[in-house]
């Protein structure tokens, strides 16, 4: 069955159709049966007998915070992914990445157990802009992989994923997507009963990890206090079986602490509130080769001082020359201000204001010993004005600024003190007709990157635009699709980094000289809302001219030099996930995605995740609930040059939760078991993926009550 379900990774997407260019029976696979299943239930739609049927079952609607118009999901031109609710407290793992791994279209760079950002359609980095309640975070995720996400997800009240017109209002640079998370540690209302809140504990067999968080919000008059707090305490953890390098990761322990306090003014027109967040974190850097220390470069080529270990070519063996592993201290203060005014001026509905301010380092430490210091301190604003209809057209505009000073001291310090301001303008507008809604958007953004030691400073700027429009041609169906150009301008990593990077066993030369990335990309989208069949199943195809990579020109010993390049690429994929209702208390899901990412001229991008697919069973009764997944990662065996292809795997996951409590004082407990059938399993998206396989056979069990 494994050799066959490795064969699945040979598609060719043409159009809506996918066509398995080795096995004819492609229509048995679970992506493509999904496609089917929806174009099927339109037609019935359309028969008499349909038309006339009562609708079984409609999802919910969730207005999604980070669409700029409040939007429901539904009407959403490109696909959002919006988890909240049980499905978010059950799906939340210790990073963002790994929370919303499992989302169609979304995978995560997994640097081991501290550090892991969503990649989004296969672009990751500073092409997918993470958000906190609608501000950019500022952290070092973007700077590489090794550096955590300065979010906290036991914290999140709901987590947003977005693509399309509503993603330019973030940021142009966002051609991935936008991930938003939501919080309350800045009060929005006062609770109707004085106080409100949570509590949580849960533990996971396969890290010996601990965890807890609560938050608790009281509040009279017209103010309102919140606190909340999260712990969490792993070890090193346990692999599939079959492992080379042992049964535990070395090094991959992670310890956090998170913390905010905010305060609000609320009332009848709004709110204003401030909140001050602490995180520390401690977590390992495994695969870090030490034996690398002495490499340096000679024109194109490596070279090193010093004997080094050569590093296996195949899976299972860490490339780790010693067991000292490094570990990241990290430390993230940051202030909040977030305010909203209703009906602020004649014409306008609502002013919403966004800034914050954060003071950033973190410690990389080798045998108790500081090796490098990263610190970045930043600050932004971003102010937004929604107007009433005009002529019926509905929008936003705003303006958004930020500074971010970044510096690195130390032994691996390849990136030279920046300081980079950005400004930018948009607007989002959209127009209601009968069964159709358009929108279109507008942003243009300035940038100057100034590097202190050489004392040289960049300037770029681009303007960037999308059209959506989504069409409900029948009830419970609807068509979505989007057409946007965008220009995503070069980070300061790109522009200036230069030096050894042992945490991804790469030397890291940028370009000065580096333009403006330019794409096009197209959406289209099905999706349906009612009735026994729901879900949606989405193609694109995006066209980027400069694309801006790490292109590997040499290798020696396992260690990589890294180029920042550019050359037109081409991403193009599917994704989708199709539910059937098989009783009251039973349905079915088939759920898949797969991208292919190539370079002008035939080349390949590194890293680019696998095609996945998979079947999930849900069930409930009384107050139970329970799923049973399995899914299936096809072999990826399209690789750049100097990269190797990875195995597929497949991992069966079970739930179950228990519900109980009184009203407006609900509790509930859960189990859930991952890779049940210890699988060795390997993320072809990570830089370390030989050095840190996946986790293994793992048990979560944990108690949530809200009050």
């Amino acid at each position: 069955m494994t050799s066959t379900f490795d064969r699945f990774d040979s598609f060719a997407l043409s159009g809506t159709a996918v066509v398995s260019a080795r096995n004819p029976f492609f229509a048995l696979r679970p992506l493509p049966l999904a496609v089917a299943l929806l174009l099927a239930s339109v037609v019935h739609a359309q028969t008499p007998a349909a038309t006339g049927a009562a609708v079984a079952s409609t999802l919910s609607e969730v207005t999604v915070s980070a669409s700029g118009l409040q939007l429901g999901s539904s009407d959403m031109a490109t696909p959002v992914t919006v988890l909240e609710g049980d499905e978010l407290w059950h799906r939340r793992e210790a990073t963002l990445g790994e929370t919303l791994h499992s989302e169609p279209g979304i995978t995560s760079s997994h640097f081991g157990a501290g550090a892991s950002r969503p990649i989004i359609r296969g672009m990751d980095g500073p092409r997918v802009k993470v958000l906190s309640d609608g501000a950019e975070l500022h952290d070092a995720s973007t700077v590489s992989p090794d550096h955590a996400v300065a979010s906290e997800p036991l914290l999140a009240t709901q987590i947003e994923v977005l693509r399309g017109p509503s993603a330019l209002v973030h940021g142009a640079g966002a051609m991935g997507g936008v991930v938003n998370v939501l919080d309350g540690k800045v009060p929005t209302v006062i609770p109707t009963k004085g106080y409100e809140g949570s509590a949580e504990l849960r533990a996971n067999s396969g890290a010996r990890e601990g965890a807890g968080a609560f938050a608790l919000t009281g509040g009279a008059g017209n103010m309102a206090v919140h606190i909340e707090g999260a712990k969490r305490d792993a070890s090193d953890y346990r692999v599939g079986s079959g492992w080379a390098g042992g049964s535990k990761v070395p090094g991959s322990l992670n310890q956090t602490d998170t913390g905010s306090l905010g305060l609000s003014w609320v009332g009848d027109q709004g709110y204003l509130g401030v909140a001050y967040t602490r995180q520390t974190a401690h977590y390992g850097l495994p695969g870090a080769n030490h034996s690398l220390e002495d490499c340096g470069v000679q024109g194109n080529q490596l070279h090193c001082d010093s004997p080094a270990v050569v590093a296996s070519a195949g899976h299972g063996t860490s490339v780790a020359a010693h067991t000292d592993v490094p570990v990241v201290d990290l430390l993230s203060e940051r202030w909040d201000v977030r305010g909203e005014l209703r009906n602020p001026l004649a014409g306008f509905s609502v002013l919403r204001v966004r800034a914050g301010s954060t003071d950033y380092r973190h410690h990389e430490m080798e045998q108790g010993v500081v090796a490098t210091t990263f610190k970045n301190q930043a600050h932004d604003a971003r102010v937004e004005l929604q107007h009433l209809p005009v002529a019926g057209w509905r929008g936003v505009f705003g303006l958004q600024t930020s500074q971010r000073k970044f510096s690195a001291v130390g032994a691996e310090a390849y990136i030279q003190p920046t300081n980079t301001r950005k400004n930018g303008l948009f607007a989002l507008e959209e127009y209601q007709w009968n069964a159709w809604r358009f929108e279109a958007a507008l942003r243009h953004d300035r940038q100057t990157v100034k590097a202190e030691t050489d004392a040289v400073e960049t300037s770029h700027h681009g303007t960037s635009v999308s059209l959506g429009a989504v069409w409900k041609f029948t009830p419970g169906y609807q068509i979505g699709t989007s057409w946007t150009r965008a220009s995503r301008l070069p980070t300061a990593e790109e522009l200036y980094s230069r030096g050894l990077h042992l945490a991804t066993t790469t030397f890291e030369r940028g370009n000065a000289n580096l333009r403006a990335e330019t794409s096009q990309n197209i959406d289209l989208s099905l999706r349906k809302t009612a009735g026994d069949t729901t879900g949606s199943v989405s193609v694109f195809r995006n066209r980027i001219n400069d694309y801006i990579y790490g292109r590997t020109v040499s290798a020696l010993n396992g260690l990589q030099l890294l180029d920042y390049s550019q050359a037109d690429a081409t991403f193009t994929g599917i994704e989708g996930q199709v539910r059937e209702r098989l009783s009251r208390h039973a349905g079915v899901t088939l759920f898949g995605d797969t991208v292919r990412a190539t370079l002008a001229g035939g080349g390949l991008l590194p890293r680019i995740p696998a095609t996945r697919f998979g079947v999930r069973l849900d069930a409930n009764w009384n107050a139970w609930e329970g799923t049973a997944e399995w899914l299936q990662v096809a072999r990826q065996n399209r690789v750049a040059a100097f990269e190797t292809a990875t195995p597929g795997y497949g991992m069966l996951n079970l739930g179950v939760t228990y519900r109980g409590g009184a009203p407006g004082q609900p509790w509930q407990i859960y189990a859930k078991a991952n890779n049940l059938t210890n699988r060795l399993a390997y993320a072809h998206t990570s830089f370390i993926k030989d050095a840190a396989p996946l986790m293994g056979r793992n048990i979560t069990v944990g108690a949530r009550v809200d009050f």
